[in-house]
């Protein structure tokens, strides 16, 4: 841990190198947040171009929030070096496992891509292209979950490469080799070598040096055996060495795994594949960052940074704020610095994300540009919002419960109840006057209803003119409402298709739940990836909106007869 080391953090001990900068265990000092730092090797930190496209890299990277990859927390960059903050997950490496237990299960091994395989789909959702997948870009957590990591070499879809050949030699695309552009099948034809050496024990090509590497990328037979047979379309799909010729993208290649993994192994294959690399991490707990934490978390925060809410860490349900003057901006030696933090929106379900915050480190804050800010230390902490500065309208599922605070120029004002006059009576049996008070009247509803996850199934459909294949899909949503019951809620879903958009209202399932019918659907003119939003609105009319869409895709060839 010589060298340059970024400050605000305090290393604890290091967790591996490779080619492209080494990885230090890490605590933020104000929070005691626990972070993995990359600190990426001078020949890509010293060079001028690539500072520049990791710069564009890093608002996209930070932007990617999915359970299948470790997230980007903050790249900063100064005179002495250039460092990535990321995601801590307590667990071990795909190649620590597999050096240490050999081939998995083929049902682990099936685990391990549809979870990369979701992870570069999200990745490649935002443009990125990771280029360097590999087994040891892959952790798998306690509970058997595998995790993507280490962008660094991440580039935008169509850019990178000419004469420069990027990657790892084993698991490269015949294409990447001769410096064509980074595109989602190089990751691709990368996770399923790596689903080779999962179910074998070894890569798929073992050339002895980079020209025989190449060789056997580009015109080798792919390789199927001694890998199990329900599995070998997968592998010559996947590797096929035509990019044109592979699954067009992450989660088409997702759809086609799940038909042949149920097929071959049972609808509880994922379970039992899961239950399988839990047990081989565990037996590798001496390995993970946290070893006494093994029977806990498989990630130890999610910091959560934002433009009304900056520099939130979220453990479990409890809030810890971060010093703002280490996430939204940094002054580094000779004003010549760089920090990008990733910057999500506050927990609304329908607001989109913001963008990363950009914070150059010589100008003061433009008024032309606002996203872009700038702070010195001594100043960051006052930025800083108070809490009744923040104005959420709904609130997510385990977070604490969050109201719109009173217009603090307003005083509220409390009913009066009217007064009467009775004229005196003389009667020899007192009569009980009704009661002339009035109770003030109950709070205005003002809080939208809170939307779960949705769920699709199945998640690829056929055209309606199809004969034999799919061609309806069931979208549930769970909904629930602090005011309103589920016979009081008007729920639907919104889809996007050839350029327009269609609402599809939604019945209760009981319990909650909600459930509707996509399609069918009219023949696209190719392949199309479907986002489908649930919608919800209460009594009041308070709306709102899924924070995420789930994908549906609609082929545009039919299964034959």
């Amino acid at each position: 841990m010589s060298g340059w080391q970024l400050s605000g953090y305090t290393p604890v001990r290091p967790l591996g190198a490779g080619a492209s900068g080494s990885v230090v265990l890490a605590t933020h000092d104000a929070s005691g947040t626990a972070v993995a730092i990359k600190y990426l090797t001078p020949a890509l930190g010293d060079d001028a171009s690539f500072r520049d496209a990791f710069r564009k890299e890093a608002r996209l990277l930070g932007q990617i929030n999915d359970p299948n990859v470790s997230r980007l927390y903050e790249y900063v960059e100064s005179a002495e070096g250039a460092a990535i903050v990321m995601e801590l997950v307590n667990g071990v490496s795909l190649r620590q496992m597999l050096r240490e237990h050999g081939p998995t299960t083929p049902e682990a091994a099936l685990c391990v891509l549809k979870g990369s395989l979701a992870g570069l789909g999200a990745a490649h959702a935002h443009g990125v292209v990771h280029r360097d997948y590999k087994p040891e870009n892959v952790l798998v957590t306690g509970e058997g979950r595998s995790k993507l990591a280490d962008f660094g070499i991440a580039t935008s879809v169509g850019q990178g490469a000419d004469t420069i050949v990027t990657g790892t030699p084993r698991y490269m695309a015949p294409e990447q080799w001769t410096g064509l552009p980074a595109t989602p099948a190089c990751d691709i034809y990368a996770a399923t070598a790596t689903f080779f050496e999962c179910l074998t024990g070894k890569p798929p090509y073992d050339g002895p040096n980079l020209f025989a590497l190449h060789e056997q990328h580009a015109n080798a037979p792919i390789p199927t055996d001694p890998a199990p047979a329900a599995v070998h379309d997968l592998l010559r799909h996947g590797m096929a060495k035509q990019p044109t010729d592979r699954p067009q993208h992450a989660l088409a290649f997702i759809e086609i795994l799940e038909r042949v993994a149920g097929t071959a192994y049972g609808q509880d294959w994922e379970k039992s594949g899961w239950d399988d690399l839990a047990r081989r991490a565990a037996l590798l707990a001496l390995l993970w960052p946290f070893p006494e934490r093994a029977g806990g978390a498989t990630s130890l925060a999610t910091t959560t940074l934002g433009a009304s809410r900056p520099g939130v860490v979220r453990r479990g349900r409890k809030m810890t704020a971060l010093a703002a003057g280490g996430i939204v901006a940094a002054l580094l030696v000779g004003g010549a610095g760089y920090r990008y933090a990733a910057a999500e929106s506050p927990d609304v379900a329908d607001g989109p994300k913001s963008p990363l915050i950009v914070a150059p480190a010589v100008a003061g804050p433009s008024s032309s540009d606002p996203t872009v800010s700038a702070a010195t230390p001594s100043s960051a902490s006052s930025a800083l919002p108070s809490p009744s500065s923040a104005t959420p309208t709904t609130t997510n599922p385990g977070d604490p419960a969050t109201t719109t605070p009173a217009d603090p120029g307003t005083t509220p004002t409390t009913p009066t109840a009217p007064t009467t006059t009775t004229p005196p009576t003389t009667t020899t049996t007192p009569t009980p006057s009704p009661s002339t008070s009035t109770s003030p009247p109950p709070p205005a509803d003002t809080t939208a209803p809170l939307v779960g996850t949705v769920s699709a199934s199945p998640t690829g459909l056929e055209a309606e003119n199809c004969q034999y294949g799919t061609r309806t899909s069931t979208i549930a949503v769970t909904v629930s409402d602090d005011q309103s019951d589920a016979g009081s809620l008007t729920v639907s879903f919104t889809y996007a298709l050839n350029g327009s958009t269609s609402t599809v209202a939604m019945k209760s399932a009981g319990r909650g739940a909600f459930q509707g019918t996509l399609g069918p659907l009219p023949a696209p003119k190719s392949a199309t990836r479907i986002p489908v939003y649930a919608n919800a609105a209460d009594a009041a009319g308070n709306k709102t909106q899924s924070a995420k869409p789930v994908y549906v895709t609609l082929t545009n060839v039919c299964t034959p007869g």
